[in-house]
């Protein structure tokens, strides 16, 4: 029998499609936002060339006289963008609405560097590095470097998704986009911005089409059509939703941080979730007090006891409410303490505390669960693939705290927000205390199938 023959059997338009629908149209239309960035992020505002008399002079004069003897004309009668005189030109002062000949005067580029209309941008990339004048091509050039992007992504990723399937290659991909988005915010030059937007435009391009592969394929020929309407529907609400983020964001580092740091919820396991708080924390001991000496201590002391405590809790409620439990109380325990005063430093340390010792506690359910989920023939791959994601996790909570400059608070918000969303995924995965090692993928299959059974079965016997 033909897959969507089954399709068709099991009903193609079920709970299971909706539900990825649900998950996946969301990605589709924050993804479609990094394609059309360049229209706020780099958007070309009024400006005109820096003139001492006029812009850091005081006199009796007014800005629109002063601005007359320093600007010159364009064909259109307005001020000159990329020019300036050479010389205060005094005469026209004494001009009443006639217009000389502006050839006739000696003019220059803005050597100074320009004055920028920040009415409707605070900032973009354009005012950042001065893309106008001379260098006004460079703004097609951040637009062709990402299409590219998306061209490269396209053809590699694509191989990738036929041949490692494509739930995998989106994972990546969404973490990719989350990590390129977010330091692209933070490029130090024009040449790094580019290089970061061309890796975007690589996860962008695999993050919308692998969501449209895998809607498609698990939907009959009859909801085809109407599925692969709503998803180019998520694209045009993708356009809606970037126009309203850049009417609130008007400065550009903030707009791409707000389009970008969303895949890391997206992307999150449970891995990538408790390393962020666990080093949030763990690096950034001046935050809770000066006696940082005995807080390594005393930290260090805590997360022994706690990792002895999970032992108990794992062996008497399991696997699955352990780590939710942990989980919560540590991102509960970090935002609390975000509106905790500084002058109360007790209170601080005491929530700092809850917050070290149950993320060592969720660290060691973790591991206990993850060995027992994954069968012997995929154990150090899968070993391998997790560490690797924990070391993305520790790498990016240092580089939340460049956060401070725009909300002190904003980095320890996302430590606590991380695990509060991870221990919501955890019951989509099977319990396994109890149950023995599996040595086959099929072994983890038969695992499922009796958790499930075992929970119907239960929940049967308590209704009679």
């Amino acid at each position: 029998m033909a897959f969507e023959e089954l399709l068709n059997e099991v009903g193609g338009l079920g709970k299971f499609q909706i539900l990825q629908m649900v998950l996946a149209l969301p990605l589709v239309g924050i993804a479609a936002c990094h394609i059309l960035l360049e229209n706020f992020t780099a958007a070309i505002p009024g400006h005109r060339c820096w003139v001492y008399i006029l812009d850091n002079a005081t006199g009796i004069l007014s800005p629109d006289v002063l601005l007359r003897i320093s600007i010159p004309l364009d064909s259109n009668l307005k001020p000159e963008k990329c020019h300036r005189f050479l010389h205060p030109q005094w005469q026209l002062l004494h001009l009443n609405r006639t217009f000389p000949n502006m050839s006739d005067l000696d003019t220059e580029p803005c050597v100074d560097g320009w004055v920028y209309d920040h009415s409707l941008f605070s900032s973009t990339i354009v005012t950042e590095w001065d893309l106008i004048c001379d260098h006004q091509s460079q703004k097609s050039v951040v637009q062709f470097v990402f299409m590219a992007g998306m061209q490269v992504g396209g053809f590699i990723y694509g191989h990738l998704s036929d041949r490692f399937g494509r739930k995998l290659i989106l994972r990546c991909c969404l973490l990719q986009l989350a990590i390129s988005g977010t330091c692209t915010a933070f490029a130090p030059t024009f040449l790094i911005y580019c290089l970061l937007r061309f890796w975007s435009g690589c996860s962008a391009v695999a993050i919308i089409t692998n969501n449209w592969m895998l809607i498609a394929e698990w939907t009959r020929s009859q909801s085809k059509a109407m599925v692969i309407m709503l998803i180019t529907c998520a694209v045009s609400i993708g356009q809606m939703m970037l126009g309203g983020l850049a009417f609130v964001f008007r400065e550009w580092r903030t707009l791409q941080l707000v389009v970008s740091i969303p895949f890391f919820v997206f992307s999150f396991s449970s891995r990538f979730a408790v390393t962020v708080p666990l080093y949030g924390i763990s690096m950034n001991l001046q935050h809770f007090g000066s006696n940082i000496f005995l807080f390594q201590v005393i930290f260090g002391a805590l997360t022994t006891l706690a990792r002895c405590l999970a032992l108990v809790v794992l062996n008497h409620k399991g696997r699955r409410p352990t780590q939710m439990f942990f989980l919560f109380l540590v991102g509960v325990s970090i935002l609390a303490n975000t509106f905790v005063p500084p002058e109360m430093q007790a209170l601080r340390v005491a929530l700092a505390s809850v917050g070290i010792t149950c993320v060592a506690a969720a660290v060691t359910s973790y591991c206990v669960h993850c060995d027992e989920l994954m069968p012997t023939l995929l154990r150090a791959k899968a070993f391998g693939l997790d560490a690797m994601v924990s070391r993305c996790g520790s790498a990016l909570a240092p580089l939340l705290m460049t956060l401070v400059v725009y909300l002190p608070t904003l980095p320890w918000i996302i430590y606590g927000v991380f695990p509060i969303i991870a221990g919501l995924v955890v019951p989509f995965q099977p319990e396994t205390k109890n149950m023995p090692l599996s040595d086959t993928i099929q072994d983890v299959e038969n695992t499922k199938r009796v958790s499930r059974e075992a929970k119907d079965f239960y929940i049967k016997v308590t209704k009679f």
